[in-house]
């Protein structure tokens, strides 16, 4: 279940964002989902019940291209407008990918590039030219969907989207129990050119702040690195990327295969390390 406050104007692409974001935690375990029902709090005397019709005609579309039928749904009348999904998927349950199980010498693969709670913040100062709005609406309304299919076919032994808690603070969430550590190779990582420029104008937001101030104690970054750079590895996503971690002699196969058939901005940014535990060091 996820639902969230508007990220965009467009009530028709927030709500094709809304079902792309729940619709992913499915993906990011190995299933596929099957059916949803909405979830939808809404200021009845601040809006015209038009705006309500086309967040769920958002929502709708994306489902159908999903696969997925809506079930059903609970609204309440709420003084912020807030909508999502509750989704149910299916998958064999031994084959259910958690964000545990990293071994020792397995790749890390991002499949989204980050920056776009940088880039919404732009938006909402009135900073973003038409061409960046599409660019990040696009990208957050697509599905994880071909890139789940194309992973069940690879030895990947977990595996997150990348969310609200940041890149850094997914990574410290796969870390958590294990007796490894992670490398991030930083000039691999895929990044919206226009976050790092809006970054370095401070446009970032409180949640990038909020991630950084809780997991850098367990992050070495080089001693050249900028804080801007820090910033958009701790950035809030919405409806991000999966963050795949696959066998070492499975990654090249499998990167090429979402490069080609999923996501063009997919690399292999990372990999599980045995020293030091339960730390993540940016190179």
């Amino acid at each position: 279940m996820d639902f969230f406050t508007p990220v965009v104007d467009d009530p028709f692409w927030f709500g094709q964002i809304a079902a792309a974001n729940a619709l992913s935690d499915i993906y990011a375990m190995g299933g596929e989902p099957k059916t949803a029902m909405n979830l939808v709090g809404f200021p009845l005397k601040e809006m015209e019940l038009s705006v309500l019709r086309e967040i769920l005609r958002g929502g709708l579309e994306k489902m159908k291209e999903a696969g997925v039928v809506l079930v059903g749904g609970h609204s309440i009348e709420d003084s912020e407008l807030k909508y999502g999904l509750a989704v149910t998927g299916f998958v064999h349950p031994q084959r259910v990918l958690t964000k545990g199980n990293l071994a020792v010498g397995d790749r890390l693969i991002l499949t989204k590039p980050l920056g776009t709670g940088i880039v919404n913040t732009a938006v909402k100062a009135g900073l973003a030219d038409g061409k960046t709005i599409d660019t990040v609406t696009q990208l957050m309304a697509a599905l994880n969907r071909d890139a789940a299919r194309i992973m069940r076919e690879y030895p990947v032994h977990a595996c997150t989207d990348i969310t609200g808690f940041g890149f850094l603070g997914h990574l410290a969430e796969m870390l958590t129990g294990a007796s490894a550590g992670l490398e991030i190779f930083s000039a691999r990582v895929p990044i919206l050119p226009e976050a790092v420029e809006f970054a370095g104008m401070g446009l970032v937001p409180g949640g990038a702040r909020k991630n950084r101030e809780f997991r850098e104690g367990i992050v070495d970054f080089p001693a050249s690195m900028d804080d801007v750079f820090k910033d958009v590895l701790f950035d809030p996503q919405t409806s991000g990327g999966l963050l795949i971690c696959v066998a070492k002699e499975a990654a090249d196969a499998l990167l090429d295969r979402l490069r080609k058939e999923a996501s063009r901005d997919a690399d292999i940014i990372g990999e599980v390390a045995a020293e030091p535990r339960g730390r993540i060091v940016v190179r």
